[in-house]
Order: structure tokens, then C-alpha cells, then sequence
């Protein structure tokens, strides 16, 4: 036996390993698995992944990604590579972040820069080693001319000569290449119709890629942790409003600023969410996408868009919703003056004018706990996640205002908060002042899920 294999311990056979635990956080993956299956994500990257060493360990969990049916199209950068080139050929030009002109010497780098880079890819994807997460895996990778460019000409009397802009998609053929169950593989390089090449930038090539492709989910691979909050955690979910205010504001580091600017685009433009993840922590794409609250920061259109306080105009909405539920019993009677005076605690979903949705939050600060009640979405605008939209925003009302724990009391849809985390609770499990109220006459059961 090598001295390799004996240093080879299983994870079964590890110190500290807690088989009930690696059991539950199966089982909580799970949901996510069903839910990206057949999913288009586009994930890019910089050069400066591939600069830090950190290529390897991404492939493997991107591996790992398409053994789960998830559909990949990589796009990478290669700045520092072209910088590298142009430096040891005597040029001085350098590339920053942002729109630079591109001479002909300089086409030359990027193209020597993509080509290493993109073959440093196809090879990390062709590893088989047993003992290893790519074990067994048989993943093909597909490059081509999937990107028509077009040059960005001149701006403001600068003639950007070979620096382009993306101009068309090849939408046909990168769904059939990931039909085929292969990772596509874009550098950041387009061409003309008439065969000239262009120096793409990497987030606009994966901002359009993702646009095009209408996909679930656009990946920046950032050296930075994201949008950070003022006592210097993760912002990890953000209204494309608010990343719109940040980045007006210009306060954000010039990485974090161009990955939210284009974030903030996409999801504006349709893609379900874009997130901006750190690199330099290992896993950090697995922990992303199948962890709640992830490590990055995602932005969405949808959080807060249609979704604000309510006020006392909206009282006459909101009893128009509960009323046919307080009718058939699914809801307690609370009458306009309990509304009335609740109000502020009532979030609404409106559209065009119309308030088609409904949450309230009651906050229970000594137990760190909050309730949510009055979760309802008219019947006429359900099927499409806008329940899951007011309870992410509860959720997150309740994180800020410091609660652990959010609960709410139902007698009609057990199963749809058992399907979003929620687990069964007892009247001992609530507040104390919620507990003298409880009416045992309805015999609501109780839900909870630590947040």
C-alpha cells in the first residue's frame, strides 16, 4: 500500500463525522436537486480564478453540477493572462477593468491568453482520478463560435478598434450542445460576419449568454465576498432596486461594483437570479445554490418590486382577500378595526395598481421569535411563486428585526410549509403571549423554521 492510500481516510471513517447530520443535510439538498434539475446556469469567472490556483477545485464542483442534470455554459475572463503576454512581449499597455481599445499586438495576447486558458479547462474537466469528485465522471466540453461580435467603433473620438460588443447568440446551438449533456465553454472573444475577431468582455458575453438563454441562474465567480452590510456581513439577497441604489451611491469596490452592475442587468432583462460569489472560498458555488441563505450575494427582481408596506389605504385590499377565507373558516375573523390596527405589520403584493397579495409580520422580540399570518395570494395570481416571494421577504423582515425562529398557525396548508422548511411545533413552542391566545377550538397546528 502507497504512503498516498494510507493517508487516505473516508469520510465515514472521520474524526467527528456525525452520520445523523450528514443524513439531514442530504435530505435538505434534496428539494434543490429536484428544483435546478434540468436548469440552464451560466457561471463566469476572471482570469484571476485561474490565477489563484483555484481552477481545479471549481471544475470538480461543476462537475458535480452537470452529474445533476444541471445544463453549464462557462464563460471566463483572461485579463491578468493578456497583461502577462503583453508584458512579456515589451508592450505597455495594460488592461483594466472596464472598456479599453484593443490593437492588433494586443488581439494577438488575448487570443494566446483564451486558448491557454480554455485548454487548462477542457483538461481540468478530463480528470478521472479515483478517490477524487471527479471519479468516473465522462463530461465532454464544447467550445465554438456560439457569439456574434460586433466592434464598438468609436466613443467620444477613441477608436476601440478590436474591442467588441456581443452582438448575437447562437441560442439553437448552445441548447442543443447542453441537450447532449456537455458543459459549454465560451472564451471572452466574438466574431464578425466577416471573420474579424473582437475582445469581448467576459461579464457582457455571460450577461447576454444568460439573457439569451432565459437561464434560472448567472454565476459571477468574484475575489471579493459580494455586497457587503454595514457591520461587515454578506448582503445576501438583494432587490435589483436596491443594487441599483447601491451602485448609484458608488461606494462599492470596483469588482463587487461591475459584477452587481451587470447582476442587476440580467435579472432586469429576465434571468431568474444572478449571484456574486467568492471564489476564494472553497465550495463556494455548492454553497450557493444549495444552502439557504448561500454566501454571496444574490440579487432578484422580484423581492421587493411589487412588494411594500402596507398602509391604511390598502385595508378595504387586504379585507377583500381574508374575508373569503375568514368565510370558510380557513382564517380567524379579525373585522377592519383589528386590520386597522395592524396595518404596519402587513406587507402587500401589487401590480398595476392592484393588490393581489398579503403577509403580515408580529414580532415577539423577547423570545426572538415572529409569526407570520395572513400569508394570501389571490386565487386568480397563484401557481407562479408568489407566496414564496412574501415568505422570503417575511423571512428576511423577521432576520432584521432579530428573530430566530418564525412560526405560523394553519388548519388548511400543512404541506406547503412542511415543503418550505417548516417543521411541526407545539403550543409550548410559541411566545408566551401567544399561548394564552391560542384558540384551542380550532385546533390550528404549529409550524416553525429556525431562520
Amino acid at each position: 500500500m502507497s504512503d498516498q492510500e494510507q493517508d487516505t481516510v473516508s469520510a465515514l471513517e472521520a474524526p467527528g463525522f456525525a452520520p445523523a447530520q450528514f443524513v439531514r443535510w442530504f435530505r435538505e439538498v434534496a428539494p434543490y436537486v429536484h428544483a435546478f434539475r434540468g436548469k440552464t446556469f451560466v457561471v463566469a469567472f476572471g482570469g484571476e480564478l485561474v490565477q489563484a490556483g483555484a481552477l481545479n477545485v471549481l471544475v470538480q464542483d461543476l462537475s458535480l453540477l452537470s452529474s445533476l442534470g444541471i445544463r453549464l455554459v462557462l464563460v471566463h475572463g483572461s485579463r491578468p493572462q493578456v497583461n502577462e503576454q503583453l508584458r512579456l512581449k515589451g508592450y505597455t499597455h495594460q488592461f483594466d477593468r472596464g472598456m479599453s481599445p484593443t490593437d492588433a499586438a494586443s488581439l494577438e495576447c488575448a487570443k494566446e491568453a483564451a486558448g491557454e486558458i480554455r485548454l487548462d479547462i477542457e483538461a481540468a474537466f478530463s480528470q478521472g482520478l479515483p478517490n477524487t469528485p471527479m471519479s468516473h465522471a465522462h463530461i465532454r466540453v464544447i467550445s465554438g463560435n456560439f457569439v456574434t461580435a460586433r466592434p464598438s467603433g468609436v466613443i467620444d473620438g477613441v477608436d476601440y478598434k478590436h474591442t467588441g460588443q456581443v452582438r448575437k447568440i447562437d441560442v439553437d446551438a448552445l441548447r442543443q450542445a447542453m441537450e447532449l449533456g456537455s458543459v459549454v465553454l465560451l472564451s471572452p472573444l466574438g466574431f464578425s460576419p466577416t471573420g474579424d475577431a473582437f475582445n469581448l468582455a467576459m461579464e457582457d458575453m455571460a450577461t447576454s449568454v444568460a439573457v439569451a438563454l432565459r437561464a434560472e441562474k448567472l454565476i459571477f465567480l468574484s475575489v471579493t465576498d459580494g455586497v457587503l452590510n454595514e457591520d461587515g456581513s454578506v448582503d445576501t439577497e438583494l432587490a435589483r432596486v436596491d443594487a441599483d441604489a447601491l451602485l448609484a451611491n458608488g461606494d462599492l469596490d470596483e469588482d463587487t461594483s461591475a459584477f452587481l452592475q451587470y447582476s442587476s442587468l440580467a435579472v432586469k432583462r429576465g434571468v431568474a437570479r444572478a449571484h456574486i460569489v467568492p471564489f476564494t472560498l472553497d465550495g463556494g458555488v455548492l454553497l450557493e445554490i444549495f444552502t439557504h441563505d448561500g454566501v454571496g450575494t444574490m440579487v432578484v427582481e422580484d423581492t421587493l418590486d411589487d412588494l411594500r408596506p402596507a398602509t391604511l389605504d390598502d385595508v378595504g385590499a387586504i379585507l377583500s382577500l381574508i374575508e373569503p377565507l375568514e368565510a370558510d373558516g380557513t382564517l380567524v375573523p379579525r373585522g377592519r378595526g383589528v386590520v386597522e390596527r395592524d396595518v404596519e405589520n402587513f406587507t402587500v403584493l401589487e401590480h398595476d395598481g392592484v393588490i393581489y397579495g398579503c403577509a403580515a409580520l408580529h414580532h415577539f422580540p423577547e423570545e426572538q421569535m415572529a409569526e407570520m399570518a395572513c400569508l394570501i395570494v389571490h386565487p386568480e395570481w397563484q401557481g407562479s411563486g408568489e407566496g414564496e416571494i412574501l415568505l422570503r421577504h417575511i423571512e428576511s423582515r423577521a432576520r432584521s428585526l432579530g428573530a430566530k425562529r418564525l412560526f405560523v398557525l394553519t388548519t388548511r396548508t400543512s404541506h406547503w410549509f412542511l415543503k418550505r422548511g417548516f417543521v411541526t411545533g407545539g403550543i409550548t413552542d410559541m411566545p408566551r403571549e401567544k399561548q394564552q391566545n391560542y384558540n384551542r377550538s380550532r385546533n390550528s397546528l404549529i409550524f416553525i423554521k429556525r431562520l
